[in-house]
């Protein structure tokens, strides 16, 4: 069967791309635009850091891109040559085809990107989507995870479903509904302007993924035998994180639990105590 493609239409995609741009403007440092081959296609890639330091990956939550980290990669690029990355079928300039989450496609597009880059071991911070992709990924290729940073990890959890009840009733106000939403998910705190816009023109543009996210069995969790870092909040509408800790603290010996208690879905400012945690 025929991939979905990220994109409702080719105009809805040159917006979006037009304000990635200007989100990059943000990014007040020297860094470069790659376009890495795969096996599933181009993938975009922000960089930045010296080339000699120690690389680092970072893999976006679903409905974003790369351009999520801009404020991080200005904290961690002073030591780490960093690699910010849009995920294939998400709504950046990657490969547009949506590829499934219950076959080894992405943890194989992401080891394409590890070779193309000559990466043999990096540090790798995923949130949400991009954490199950980052733990996806450990569990098949732990030799090339030196550390393991969980942002609101799917796929531990279970997800909360009751919030696509919550979304729908927000949505059916309109704008006003949306940023009331993303209020919500963001913990109660309003979210930047900059990226309520973007979120909003995301919402209008992108053909959203619906299907479940697998959850790991145990015996693939107890795989991740790197340093592991969980970073969870209590208010998470979305997925039920406080199971998440409960069950990387049981299958995990190396994982250090971070609970956020006014922390929702969204986690911000947390590029410090990552990097004193990691170090």
């Amino acid at each position: 069967m025929k991939n979905k493609k990220a994109f409702k239409t080719k105009q809805g995609r040159d917006e979006l791309i037009k304000y990635s741009d200007m989100l990059l403007e943000e990014l007040t440092i020297p860094y470069e635009r790659l376009n890495i081959n795969t096996r599933h296609g181009n993938t975009f890639c922000i960089t930045a850091g010296d080339i000699s330091a120690p690389p680092m990956i970072l893999l976006h939550g679903s409905s974003m891109n790369s351009c999520m980290w801009v404020s991080d990669i200005l904290k961690y690029h002073p030591k780490y040559r960093v690699y910010a990355l849009d995920i294939p079928g998400e709504p950046g300039r990657s490969d547009e085809r949506q590829l499934p989450f219950t076959t080894s496609d992405l943890d194989d597009w992401l080891y394409d990107v590890f070779n193309e880059l000559s990466l043999n071991k990096a540090v790798v911070i995923g949130a949400s989507l991009g954490a199950w992709l980052a733990t996806k990924f450990a569990i098949r290729y732990p030799e090339k995870i030196d550390k393991l940073v969980l942002l609101c990890p799917a796929g531990i959890g279970t997800q909360n479903k009751s919030f696509i009840f919550t979304a729908l009733f927000h949505m059916a106000f309109g704008e006003k509904g949306i940023r009331k939403l993303f209020k919500i998910i963001n913990g109660n705190v309003d979210m930047p302007e900059i990226m309520l816009k973007f979120q909003i023109l995301i919402g209008k543009n992108f053909n959203t993924r619906k299907e479940p996210i697998p959850i790991f069995r145990d015996d693939e969790i107890r795989r991740l035998t790197m340093p592991v870092f969980l970073f969870v909040g209590e208010k998470d509408i979305i997925l039920h994180s406080m199971e998440t800790a409960d069950r990387l603290k049981k299958l995990v010996p190396n994982v250090r639990i971070n609970i956020l208690p006014e922390g929702g879905h969204s986690l911000i400012n947390l590029t410090d105590t990552i990097l004193e945690q990691i170090k």
